[in-house]
């Protein structure tokens, strides 16, 4: 007999992204967190080079970690306004779980770096998924402090980027689907005369 593909395939068809801000608890406790990670690593990674790291920022550390993003980001712009600096203060309290990735490409190797790169987009949608899979929801966001130096320094080495901020909780407000491509504009048919 086949297999019931009908629960995988819902599950595909309904990941989507949480606003971080709207995440609150239960978060992963250390053991689901723990599987989550597991399954971010089971990835396409030719080479096998793990060209990603993931560094969790518990939530009794949330506090440092607000007054690095303040500091950082003072050092890029000398006198921010009051709105500025709430918003810096409000990313980092939110959620109840935080999960910085890290690209962190071999190099040099016969493996390019945009393959390494991939790799490590592809662990992070993974972490998502793995959360999704688990009953948590998740945001994948950037912004300033991912393309900061000093912010970089703190979870990393100069040869390594912040590919991102990966915040996993309970959604307090139902998720919203956005809308989504069409398949034929992202899809196609390959000929050969082209």
């Amino acid at each position: 007999m086949l297999n019931d593909l009908s629960t995988p395939l819902s599950f595909l068809q309904t990941r989507r992204s949480a606003r971080p801000r709207d995440l609150v608890a239960p978060g992963p406790d250390a053991d689901q967190l723990e599987t989550i990670l597991r399954i971010a690593s089971r990835i396409p990674d030719h080479g096998k080079l793990h060209p990603w790291r993931f560094v969790h920022v518990p939530r009794e550390t949330r506090a440092a970690f607000a007054e690095l993003l303040h500091r950082a980001y003072r050092e890029e712009r000398p006198d921010p306004g009051r709105l500025e600096i709430e918003a810096t203060e409000k990313f980092a309290h939110q959620a109840p779980t935080l999960i910085v990735a890290l690209s962190c490409p071999v190099v040099p190797h016969k493996i390019p770096v945009w393959e390494q790169q991939l790799s490590c987009g592809a662990a992070c949608l993974a972490l998502l998924a793995g959360a999704h899979a688990l009953g948590f929801a998740g945001g994948w966001v950037t912004g300033w402090a991912a393309y900061s130096e000093a912010v970089r320094d703190a979870f990393g080495s100069t040869d390594e980027r912040i590919a991102a901020f990966i915040f996993l909780g309970t959604p307090d407000v139902p998720l919203e689907e956005r809308p989504r491509p069409e398949l034929s504009e992202v899809s196609s048919e390959w000929t050969p005369d082209r």
